[in-house]
């Protein structure tokens, strides 16, 4: 029978579903208890995400929103109210109120929650109870241990440690591991993942005919000692930097924040360690005796946006790029989302509104006034920064100098009679005249001295010295007429407007300025209250007592050996990087929201290798490319699609189409036209016409897109200038760049089969591709079109599609040998030379088929 609190509860009230009336009836009978207690329950993998998304809203962290002064979150709070009654289901107040009909006062969810148990979760919250009500420390927050390798059947088939995590989960599904991919699919993944532009055909042949045992280990290692290693691995990176080249707003003003983004790309090739990598980003500028790299390595903070418009506050301005590190920093580090804890506790973590300020307190010491400063009508960047001209910028400001020193003799020869002039003109019998026009903007010591009758020989000595100073500031720049002063005006003007325009100042990190923090009420910054004083999370390790107080402590904390979250974060996203997803599918979120990732013993042993083996990010890159489980087939079988549909417990290798900045560089290398150039300013590739034109709602800046020539045309899309405003037009599916985001979704819509069907650098690449082959191969056509192949898709084509090409070739051909003018139309795409010569029918026909190439699922997709 029933006890009698919850036989009121199920019997009586009709109302009740006869599901959850039946559940009730079946998990409760007191003879069924043994059974309920045969399996433990696992309270973070189980019971934590119900109460999370059901419960932590109204009975969480958060004191002000909390409803009955009830947390279910922590074990001693919810023991102490008395609503478990661990190891007695029948007499808790927690399932007393989920069993009640939906039409109760007092049931939970509450009616109007929207939120509703189902069966299964209420099932498993009364065993859970029934077997004691245990917590568990959030499995994020608990320290890291690194778990022993699995015993697993299929030992042959590991290459790695990684391959046993995965081998004991698919054995859960009584799922095999997928064969290796062929190897033309393997160097097309690894080239795709590690430098984001195809193999040449050289390459694909070596590593085809190198048969020995570590052939792949030969290449993974030739990849990634490739300079093009960091261009392609930093693209994450910026995402979560929301590093662009503009400021953004209305007025969205260029900077130099590039030179960042050269050093980020510099320190991944040079494989600097993730705990300096860290470090120098987050206080590279406090380090002792900090050298211009650290500082430059300091402007990951200052990639956010910057606020010029007229009626900007530059206080609040100040406090929005402050919130806006807080964010980035928080979700690239700690994985935390820590943003609402401006206004209020977190409603779901242990994170307060004084842990978040205290430790905002070590950024808001920046001597920053929150706008931009006007350098020219393209630059708006905001101190402090560090100024760092090139060599070119040092030859053009010494030709300038020296032109304005040919002109020191001619100046100086026309201020003294100018001066004489400019004294007689001021001067009436003999004596000053005080009342002068070209005394009436001197400076109020001189008019002082003038206004007295009677006057000191010291005093008169002091007039002279007064009248020639204010004549050579004020009035002698103005006499243009003057041929060899309008000419010195000139030459000023150009060499101020070429330093304010043209000499690079990277926006840096500095704590010349603290201030007094506070916490502030619902996140005003005109509602201060309690003031802080610099600190870490206090539900996280402490900080130990000998590290500073300040942004180069806080960095040093995260490096912690016992820190459980900043390894399993970054492991994470590196994981997310080559699989697709991440172990943990909320990269941004690790805090109780977030999932229990499947393979938590995998990120753990893996989070714990990389702390310990000296944070190489390049060794755990490797240590994954090695793995059985990267170099699995992406095909899937109907089982494996039936039991693993995501892929989660990777079972299969994972197949997404390839980021468009990769797209587009790789349609660039594959054709010969990529400049391999690394580091530099931005450059501007084709773009649709008037692209920027929405900005051109004033005067004050010209907006027409500067569009390179050149080489610069065919730079890799890491360098393409990137507006916040107006994101280039060619680049879908790409972070926005205006906030951190660590996690890009992938669409598809009709706009990207467009864009790489019609888009000028594809077009041009399809044509410059087929005139390749074609001079390879002038009288072979099968071996133009398998060298097209190769080069596009790393492998040789079978018979039958050499067949399929052939036909489609036939009929562009057929098409064009009717239409001269769509002849000229195609091929004079883009500006890369082309000869009259080659202006053909058959040229034509091979760009479509080219072209075609490009637009296979297979080019699209890293398999």
């Amino acid at each position: 029978m029933l006890p009698s609190k919850l036989s009121k509860s199920v019997t009586f009230h009709r109302s009740l579903s006869f599901d959850v009336w039946r559940l009730g009836l079946a998990i409760l009978a007191w003879g069924s208890f043994h059974a309920l207690q045969a399996q433990e329950i696992d309270f973070n993998r189980q019971i934590r995400p119900i109460l999370s998304e059901n419960c932590f809203y109204c009975h969480g962290q958060d004191g002000n929103h909390r409803e009955a002064d009830l947390r279910l979150d922590a074990h001693a709070a919810a023991a102490d109210a008395g609503v478990l009654s661990p190891g007695q289901p029948d007499e808790s107040e927690l399932i007393r109120r989920i069993l009640l009909p939906g039409t109760d006062e007092e049931v939970m969810p509450p009616s109007g929650s929207n939120r509703k148990l189902s069966s299964g979760q209420i099932e498993l919250l009364i065993k859970w109870i029934a077997q004691g009500a245990k917590y568990q420390e959030h499995w994020a927050y608990e320290p890291l241990i690194q778990p022993s390798l699995p015993q697993v059947d299929n030992d042959a088939w590991a290459q790695s440690p990684i391959d046993y995590f995965v081998l004991e989960k698919l054995s859960e599904l009584h799922l095999p591991p997928s064969d290796e991919a062929p190897r033309s699919v393997l160097i097309k993944r690894l080239y795709a993942d590690l430098l984001g532009i195809p193999p040449t055909v050289e390459e694909v042949d070596e590593y085809l005919a190198d048969d020995g045992s570590e052939a792949y280990e030969r290449l993974v290692d030739r990849v990634m000692a490739k300079p093009q290693y960091g261009e392609r691995v930093a693209l994450p990176w910026l995402d979560a930097a929301r590093y662009a080249d503009s400021n953004g707003f209305q007025q969205d003003g260029d900077h130099w924040q590039w030179i960042w983004r050269d050093w980020v790309v510099r320190a991944l090739n040079d494989d600097l360690t993730f705990d300096q990598f860290t470090i120098w980003q987050l206080a590279g500028d406090l380090l002792p005796n900090a050298t211009d790299e650290q500082k430059i390595a300091s402007a990951f903070n200052r990639n956010h946006m910057l606020n010029g418009e007229g009626g900007a506050i530059p206080e609040e301005q100040r406090w929005v790029n402050l919130f806006d590190r807080m964010d980035t920093t928080a979700t690239t580090w700690l994985g935390l989302t820590m943003a609402c804890c401006q206004c209020h506790d977190h409603k779901y973590d242990p994170i307060t509104m004084q842990d978040y300020y205290s430790l905002l307190e070590g950024f808001n010491r920046v001597p920053e006034k929150g706008v931009p400063t006007r350098f020219s009508t393209r630059i708006r960047i905001a101190p402090p920064f560090l100024e760092l001209p090139t060599a070119e910028n040092q030859q053009h400001i010494d030709q300038l100098e020296k032109r304005l020193a040919e002109l020191d003799s001619e100046i100086e020869a026309a201020r003294t009679v100018a001066m004489a002039g400019w004294k007689a003109g001021i001067t009436e019998n003999g004596k000053l005249d005080t009342a002068a026009p070209g005394l009436k903007e001197a400076p109020k010591s001189l008019q002082d001295l003038l206004a007295q009758s009677e006057r000191t020989e010291e005093q008169q000595k002091q007039i002279e010295v007064e009248l020639k100073r204010f004549f050579n500031s004020q009035v002698f720049a103005k006499l243009t007429e003057i041929p060899v002063v309008r000419q010195e005006s000139d030459l000023r003007k150009e060499l101020d407007a070429y330093k304010a325009d043209q000499i690079p100042r990277v926006m840096v990190m500095s704590d010349e300025s603290p201030r007094e923090t506070f916490v502030l009420s619902r996140g005003d910054y005109l509602s201060p209250l309690d003031q802080v004083q610099f600190d870490t999370p206090k539900f996280l390790p402490e900080l130990p007592a000998d590290y500073p107080r300040n942004r180069l402590g806080f960095a040093q904390w995260l490096m912690l050996p016992e820190h459980p979250l900043t390894a399993r974060v970054q492991v994470n996203r590196v994981w997310q990087y080559f699989f697709g997803q991440g172990i943990v599918k909320t990269p941004e979120d690790f805090g109780v929201q977030s999932e229990y990732p499947i393979h938590k013993d995998l990120l753990d042993w893996l989070s714990v290798e990389f702390r310990d083996s000296g944070w190489s990010v390049k060794a755990l890159h490797r240590q994954i490319v090695l793995s059985a489980t990267y170099r699995q087939s992406s095909q899937v079988s109907k089982q494996a699609l039936a039991l693993d549909p995501e892929n989660r417990y990777y079972g299969r290798a994972s197949r997404f189409r390839m980021p468009a900045l990769v797209l587009r560089d790789w349609a660039l290398a594959a054709s010969g036209l990529l400049v391999n150039q690394l580091k530099g300013a931005p450059v501007y590739p084709y773009q649709p016409d008037a692209v920027w034109e929405s900005l051109s709602i004033t005067k004050e800046r010209d907006f027409t897109y500067p569009k390179s020539s050149d080489q610069d045309l065919y730079r890799r899309s890491l360098y393409t200038f990137w507006r916040r405003t107006v994101g280039p037009a060619n680049m879908f599916d790409t972070s926005n760049r205006q906030t951190c985001q660590v996690r890009t979704a992938i669409t598809s819509t009709p706009l990207h089969a467009l864009t790489t069907l019609n888009d000028e650098t594809w077009v041009e690449a399809a044509r410059t591709l087929a005139l390749r082959c074609t001079r390879e191969w002038p009288d072979d056509f099968p071996s133009q079109l398998q060298m097209a192949v190769r080069l596009v898709l790393c492998r040789s084509a079978a018979p039958k599609e050499i067949q399929v090409l052939t036909a489609g070739f036939e009929r562009q051909l057929k098409s064009f040998a009717s239409d001269p003018a769509a002849v000229s139309e195609l091929l004079e795409c883009g500006e890369s030379n082309l000869d009259q010569e080659h202006q053909s029918p058959e040229l034509a026909a091979l760009t479509v088929t080219c072209l075609t190439l490009f637009n296979l699922d297979e080019a699209l997709t890293r398999e």
